[in-house]
């Protein structure tokens, strides 16, 4: 089966296998197919978080692919159909990575004749101006050092209010000392009514109610299907959660999740990352469904079994370390779904909960999800030329990766989600949103950092994870190269970096290469009028790492933000144009897709005599099909 299926722009599709579903018993694919069609049907959710314009623009494009009639082979409507494409792809106007608003290359005359030989008229000239025009909602999330950017953001969490108004709102009703604080403002959207700032909650009853009571309706079907009470009690109090909207029922359902460990299915589902927020408050919905791969947990079974030797071994301050680490569930699964926020373009790896309190008390679960890095491996065979032979400073770089590169990246996930993020702790009395809008930046950072101090740690060796102590090095090679140069190429030219994974990388790479530069740690070379970036010194980067690991964790559990900004503005956010120019010109010259997504296999029930005796796994090999399927079927907003 192919797994590369549609590329366009700078996108590729594949579809992914789902290895073990055919060994689950009848009644947990019955929970997953439940749980599935609630990560489903949250997806108009997400569109309309992105912007308020996203659900009407997108109707219309779904209009127009399914009644527009006319003549279709001309570069005007394949100008369109890339256009939709990629508003399905990233859920919204702006790109789902770079954040920053793309636009169809057909004329908007020729769009305006196109949706009105579909029927389309209602609302057209002011669709059309939302689409075309540079000036509104230029950028999903801003991260302008200018001006206001809750006010520049298209995301649709706030409303007629600013960012100071936002901020005194919620310095009022938080309470610093409180050791459990709930998450304040992650289900609301915070607007102002009679003068006054208030938050509407997103819950059954309130905004996004119709989505939310149907996302009820599967979850109340897939608690009857639950392998244990753990895990029933933990949908229910989800399920109690969406009807109320009350925060301290999500972090009940939180712990209940956390502690729920013996099922083979598991899920994600709610409000959850606030990377979207230019503010690093609000929650974008998203969902996921997956099913342990039991072989392969072993790996992570073991890092989570040694998970207080990492902490106490920390390259940080003591005062900063955890003295008890508590419950970290560490797995590798396959996932099964993706929904919201993580369709069609997915994580390889996550940790919940969020809230740092839980995870202190409670611990967290981590997993690495294998069959989607499997999925990008086998494209990546499927595609004749390598970003890798192109960047690589040499062929030892090069050998070293194709022997070990896959084993230490799958390491550097599992140590960044089952350990990273689940390490160090807060002094008390620090806020959780202390660092603001650089805190999901800094956190991200923070986790890699541990990944990359602990990669070359003999303890690994010794634990069997890695095979030797050489594995390792082109794990620093990869991160390096690719923070320095190959992730430019997903930046547009004359953009800076503001995509928080993004930042993160080009901080940590850009400042090992500056502190490094007497010794000479990272060289810069150029031959032949290409740049690369190759390390000279592993064991002096490894140092380099531990130090900035430090310092990470400092500032995050002193909530020093103006430390957190200068890091993270310094280092992480400019790019020299005459380097980023090289680096897109060598990258697209080699005729590959920087980012990628994937279709979702359907799920569906084999009946026998009126009952339901199985649920087959259906490969899906068109993504616009798939698109326009859900657009009908779990249309809610």
């Amino acid at each position: 089966m192919k797994t590369l299926i549609d590329e366009f722009a700078d996108i590729k599709i594949m579809r992914f296998e789902v290895p073990g579903w055919e060994n689950l018993e009848l009644r947990q694919k019955q929970l997953a197919y439940h749980l599935a069609e609630a990560a489903k049907i949250g997806r108009d959710i997400t569109w309309d978080q992105y912007c308020a314009w996203n659900l009407p623009v997108r109707h219309l494009v779904e209009d127009i692919l399914e009644k527009y009639d006319g003549g279709r082979n001309c570069q005007e409507f394949n100008d369109f159909l890339v256009y939709a494409k990629r508003l399905f792809f990233s859920s919204g106007m702006h790109h789902h990575y770079a954040e920053d608003k793309f636009f169809p290359a057909c004329p908007k005359e020729y769009l305006r004749a196109i949706a009105e030989a579909s029927g389309c008229y209602e609302g057209l000239d002011d669709l059309l101006d939302v689409i075309y025009s540079p000036d509104l909602f230029p950028v999903r999330r801003s991260a302008s050092r200018e001006g206001d950017i809750v006010a520049l953001s298209a995301v649709n969490f706030y409303q007629g209010v600013t960012r100071e108004e936002v901020e005194q709102y919620y310095a009022r009703i938080e309470d610093p000392e409180d050791p459990r604080p709930v998450s304040h403002g992650l289900n609301t959207k915070v607007v102002k009514e009679d003068g006054k700032v208030v938050e509407k909650p997103w819950k059954s009853g309130g905004i996004y109610g119709a989505a939310i009571d149907r996302i009820v309706g599967e979850l109340e079907k897939a608690a009857e299907s639950a392998e244990n009470e753990t895990q029933r009690k933990a949908i229910k109090l989800l399920i109690d959660y969406y009807k109320t909207g009350d925060l301290k029922k999500w972090d009940e359902f939180n712990i209940a999740w956390t502690g729920e460990t013996s099922g083979k299915v598991d899920f994600i589902n709610g409000f959850i990352e606030d990377y979207d927020d230019p503010l690093g408050r609000k929650a974008t919905w998203e969902g996921y469904v997956n099913i342990k791969d039991e072989e392969a947990s072993a790996r992570t079974e073991k890092l989570s079994a040694n998970a207080q030797w990492f902490e106490d071994h920390s390259p940080i301050d003591p005062r900063f370390r955890k003295s008890h680490v508590k419950g970290v569930s560490a797995k590798v699964v396959t996932a099964v779904t993706l929904g919201g926020a993580t369709y069609p373009s997915t994580p390889i790896g996550i940790n919940l909960p969020n809230a740092d309190w839980i995870r202190r008390e409670f611990g967290s679960k981590s997993v690495t999800i294998s069959n989607i890095t499997k999925a990008y491996d086998k494209a990546a065979l499927e595609t004749p030329r390598s970003a890798l032979k192109e960047f690589a400073f040499s062929q030892e770089e090069v050998d070293a990766y194709k022997k070990n590169g896959s084993i230490v990246d799958e390491v550097h996930t599992d140590l960044h989600e089952c350990l990273g993020h689940g390490s160090g702790q807060i002094l008390p009395g620090v806020s959780s949103n202390a660092l603001g809008e650089y805190q999901s930046t800094l956190e991200e950072a923070r986790a890699d950092l541990f990944g990359l101090y602990y990669i070359a740690d003999p303890k690994l060796v010794e634990l069997g994870i890695l095979p030797d102590h050489e594995a390792w090095k082109c794990s620093y090679s990869g991160y390096i190269r690719n923070g320095l140069l190959t992730q430019l190429a997903r930046i547009e030219p004359g953009k800076k970096v503001t995509e928080t994974h993004m930042q993160n990388r080009k901080l940590i790479a850009q400042w090992c290469y500056e502190k490094g530069r007497a010794s000479n740690v990272i060289e810069r070379k150029v031959v032949d009028g290409k740049t690369f970036f190759t390390v000279n010194d592993f064991q002096t980067l490894r140092d380099l790492f531990a130090a900035l690991l430090a310092e990470v964790q400092r500032i995050k559990s002193e909530g020093d933000y103006a430390a957190g900004k200068s890091l993270v503005e310094d280092y992480g956010v400019e790019i020299d144009p005459e380097l980023h120019a090289e680096v897109r010109e060598r990258y697209y010259s080699l005729g590959l897709k920087p980012y990628g997504g994937f279709v979702n296999p359907d799920i569906v029930p084999v009946v026998e005599d009126g009952e339901i005796v199985d649920y087959k796994i259906v490969p899906i090999d068109d993504y616009l099909a798939q698109q326009l399927e859900y657009g009908k079927k779990y249309r809610t907003l």
